[in-house]
C-alpha cells in the first residue's frame, strides 16, 4: 500500500504471520535489545505513545472518570484537565487556547476546515494540491461531486509548489486553499507563508495539513500566516484518537459533528479526557525539545541514507531531505519492488512502501507520480522514518537488513 493511504478495512498481506514476527510486550517505545524484533522505521504512520505522555493519561482511565461538562468534583477535575491540555497545545502553537478545537484525529480536522468552509459559503472554488494527504484530497473531490470548483496545483520533482501557480490559480470566487506544511511521503516542506501572503492579498482562506510537522520542525500559526490548521496527535507520540483543528479568532464554521455544545459549539461530543491530556503532554514535550530532537532525528536519517548510498549503486533520493523534515528518507532500490523489499523485511524493518501491487501491476503512489518520478523508480521505493526512541545501533541494523534484502533479491 502506498504510504499516506488510508489501511481501514483492508486485509494483512497473505505473508504476514504476526506471531511470528513481533515477540509478545516488545515495541519501538520500549527499548528491546537487539535482535529481538524488528526495527521500527514507520514513525510517520504513527509514533508510540511517550512514558511520560501515558503518566499524564491514566489517572483519567481510571481515577477521575468524570465528563467535563459535569457539575461535580469530578466533573470539575475533567474540565480542568481538558483547559491545561488546550493551553499546552496552543503554547507549542503560538495560538491562544481560545482558537484550539479537539477532534478526533487530523482527517477530521482536515474534513471540518475544508467542509465547513465550504459550507458556510455555500459554492466557489477550491484549490489543493496533487500530493495532499487523502484527508484532504477526499473531501475536495467530495466538493467537486457538489457542484465546487476545485484546482490541483502540479509540484516539481522534489515535490514542491510554486506559489506563482497558486497566484494564478486564485479566481474571484476562491473561498479556500489547502496546502500542507510537510508532505508525509518525502519529507518535503511547502512554502506556505508565501501562499500565505497571496492568500490574504485576494481574501482568501487557508488551510494548512500541518499534522507530519509538529514535533519535526518548528509549527507557529502565527507565523504561518493560515486561517484553520490541523494536527494529529498520533504523529507526535500522543495517542491515536486525538487531533486538533486550530481556527484563527473570529473565523466561525459550521460543526460537522451535530449534538451538544461542546467546543464552544465548535464539535459536538463528550471530549476525550485522557486523549486530550496527553496531546497536551506531547505538545509540552514538543515545545520543550523540539531543536534537538530535530537535529537527533537529522543525525539519524543521514546515518542511514549515507550507508544505502554507500551500499546500493544507483539508490534514488527522493524529495529534498535537506530542506525537508529532518527524519523522513524516501529512497527506491534498483531492479527490485517494494513489495519484495517489505516481503524479505517483515521481521527486520518496519517501513512504509512507496508502490503497491494490485493486480500484478505495480502502482506509485499519487504523490511520486505527481512528482514525475519513472513507474520504474517508484516501484522499488520505500519510505523510512526515524523517531525519538530510534537509537545508532538500530539505524547500522537496518542498513545491513535493507541491504541485505536487496542483495538476496538481485540475486
Amino acid at each position: 500500500m502506498p504510504s499516506g493511504t488510508p489501511s481501514r478495512g483492508t486485509k494483512s498481506p497473505s505473508w504476514i504471520k504476526l506471531g511470528s514476527v513481533l515477540p509478545r510486550g516488545k515495541g519501538p517505545c520500549q527499548n528491546a535489545p537487539m535482535g529481538s524484533g524488528p526495527v521500527y522505521l514507520d514513525y510517520n504512520a504513527t509514533t508510540p505513545v511517550l512514558p511520560e505522555v501515558l503518566r499524564e493519561m491514566l489517572p483519567w482511565f481510571t481515577e477521575h472518570p468524570g465528563n467535563p461538562s459535569s457539575p461535580h468534583v469530578e466533573g470539575f477535575l475533567a474540565h480542568r484537565a481538558v483547559e491545561e491540555g488546550r493551553g499546552r497545545v496552543a503554547a507549542m502553537l503560538g495560538a491562544r487556547p481560545s482558537e484550539i478545537v479537539f477532534t478526533s484525529g487530523g482527517s477530521e480536522a482536515d474534513n471540518t476546515a475544508i467542509l465547513g468552509v465550504a459550507r458556510a459559503r455555500g459554492r466557489g472554488h477550491v484549490i489543493t494540491t496533487a500530493i495532499e494527504h487523502p484527508a484532504v484530497l477526499e473531501p475536495c473531490r467530495r466538493l467537486e461531486e457538489e457542484g465546487f470548483r476545485v484546482t490541483r496545483l502540479p509540484v516539481d520533482g522534489k515535490g514542491r509548489i510554486d506559489p506563482d501557480d497558486l497566484r494564478r490559480a486564485l479566481a474571484p470566487d476562491t473561498i479556500l486553499a489547502s496546502v500542507m506544511l510537510a508532505n508525509n511521503e518525502v519529507g518535503t516542506l511547502q512554502p506556505v507563508r508565501e501562499v500565505a501572503a497571496a492568500c490574504r492579498e485576494a481574501g482568501v482562506l487557508l488551510h494548512v495539513d500541518a499534522c507530519q510537522a509538529v514535533g519535526k520542525v518548528p509549527v507557529d500559526v502565527r507565523e504561518l500566516g493560515a486561517d484553520l490548521v490541523a494536527l494529529a496527535g498520533h504523529k507526535f507520540y500522543a495517542p491515536k484518537g486525538i487531533g486538533v483543528l486550530w481556527v484563527r479568532e473570529g473565523l466561525r464554521l459550521p460543526s460537522l459533528v451535530l449534538g451538544a455544545g461542546h467546543e464552544d459549539g465548535r464539535r459536538a461530543g463528550t471530549e476525550n479526557v485522557p486523549g486530550i491530556a496527553g496531546i497536551g503532554a506531547a505538545a509540552a514535550l514538543v515545545a520543550r525539545d523540539l531543536p534537538a530532537t530535530a537535529e537527533r532525528l537529522r543525525a539519524l536519517r543521514d546515518r542511514l541514507r549515507d550507508r544505502l548510498l554507500a551500499e546500493v549503486p544507483g539508490l534514488v533520493v527522493h524529495g529534498d531531505p535537506d530542506g525537508g523534515l529532518p527524519n523522513t528518507l524516501s529512497v527506491s532500490f534498483p531492479g527490485v519492488t517494494s513489495g519484495e523489499m517489505l516481503s524479505l523485511l517483515v521481521d527486520r524493518v518496519a517501513c512504509s512502501a512507496g508502490a503497491a501491487c494490485h493486480g500484478g501491476e505495480v502502482r506509485a503512489s499519487h504523490v511520486l507520480r505527481a512528482m514525475g518520478v519513472p513507474p520504474g523508480i517508484a516501484a522499488g521505493t520505500l519510505r523510512l522514518t526515524t523517531g525519538r526512541p530510534t537509537t545508532e545501533g538500530e539505524i547500522d541494523r537496518a542498513a545491513a537488513a535493507l541491504v541485505d534484502a536487496w542483495r538476496t533479491l538481485r540475486r
